[in-house]
């Protein structure tokens, strides 16, 4: 008898150490550092929102706090930060490290490539996402990642006078991002990648001639109009802009299936509230940006056809010396080519609906 007392005693004690050991697992802590301040609407705004919201639902089990940029991880270093768990999280848009990975733009922004719906459709349907853990794994960082947020069309950027010839880029110092900065660059210009916080300043002090960012409803936050009068469209170089939560391969690996779920729908819940936000403001932005004498300007046709010549040898070219961004670009314009039929068909034409 006392040995089967002793045996359930026994029992009692490892129950309750093993169930304090899967609790104490289950409730995790994530410092997260952003790439973009949550100001910047349908940008940064979805960090704030996804945080908010998965502290809440988690009860208490996951915990993330939000840094804004600059004040944990410089913006170009959350990938490396991330993968080497110094945080938890990082909240980003991954173009920024093509030196890294060569294939990541095309999760980012693709010249002349899909629009946001489309965009997504591929990504959630058309492997996509697998194709971008294997990325990641492919080239030896540990992180799971996660799309997170999107907005629509950028600017073709801010200018000192609009373009009117391709002539015109040559000797121009531009901030221009991902592979449309690659464009850029065999067209003569002078290509630089700098943070949103410092853009004003070297508008400013004629460190670049000319600059895009992202749409009209973040550029204008940012100030651009009060220095240069000339915002060029359309947004070729990145009809969408995706933006992901990166989590430490061993954070991920850490988390319960209903931890996972909780941040893969909340994060697909920020992907149409980044969305939302930005095709709600737009419009109402470009139209005050007009009103205060903003030359709101098309590039010709003609210059748009030479450039998206230019950005198909682009995608060429680095299809040629690396196979995951050719798996990745070779899916996209397959879907893409199906997706026209669909797009040019279902949805009125602009000009009937004014």
């Amino acid at each position: 008898m006392l040995n089967i007392k002793h045996l359930l005693l026994a029992v009692c004690v490892t129950s309750s150490f093993a169930a304090t050991t899967i609790s104490h697992a289950k409730d995790l802590r994530w410092k997260m550092p952003t790439a973009f301040a949550t100001k910047l609407p349908g940008l940064g705004s979805p960090a704030a929102w996804v945080t908010e919201k998965i502290n809440v639902a988690s009860d208490g089990s996951l915990k993330i706090k939000l840094y804004e940029p600059k004040t944990l991880v410089p913006p170009f270093e959350i990938l490396q930060s991330v993968s080497d768990g110094k945080v938890g999280a990082g909240y980003t848009w991954i173009g920024y490290d093509q030196g890294k990975i060569p294939a990541v733009p095309l999760f980012a922004a693709v010249p002349f490539g899909l629009k946001p719906p489309a965009f997504t459709g591929w990504y959630y349907y058309g492997g996509g996402h697998e194709m971008l853990q294997e990325i990641y794994a492919n080239k030896g960082f540990k992180v799971y990642a996660q799309l997170c947020g999107i907005v629509g069309p950028e600017t073709a950027g801010w200018y000192k006078k609009p373009i009117e010839t391709l002539e015109d880029y040559d000797g121009m110092k531009i901030r221009f991002a991902g592979l449309g900065g690659k464009v850029l660059e065999k067209l003569g210009a002078s290509v630089t990648m700098l943070p949103a916080g410092e853009l004003f300043q070297a508008l400013e002090k004629g460190t670049i001639d000319a600059t895009e960012f992202s749409m009209p409803a973040i550029d204008q936050i940012l100030g651009f109009n009060k220095i240069v009068k000339n915002n060029l469209f359309p947004g070729w170089h990145q009809p969408f802009t995706a933006q992901y939560m990166l989590i430490n391969l061993d954070e991920w690996n850490k988390t319960t299936p209903a931890q996972k779920a909780l941040i893969e729908s909340t994060c697909t819940a920020g992907v149409m509230r980044g969305l939302a936000e930005g095709e709600y403001k737009n419009g109402a932005v470009l139209a005050k940006l007009q009103e205060e004498g903003i030359n709101i300007g098309q590039i010709p046709d003609d210059i748009l056809k030479e450039l998206k010549k230019i950005s198909d040898s682009v995608l060429a070219e680095q299809s040629a010396i690396d196979a995951d961004f050719k798996r990745v670009n070779d899916s996209q314009k397959a879907f893409q080519k199906e997706y026209i039929l669909w797009d040019e068909r279902a949805y009125l034409n602009n000009e009937i609906l004014k």
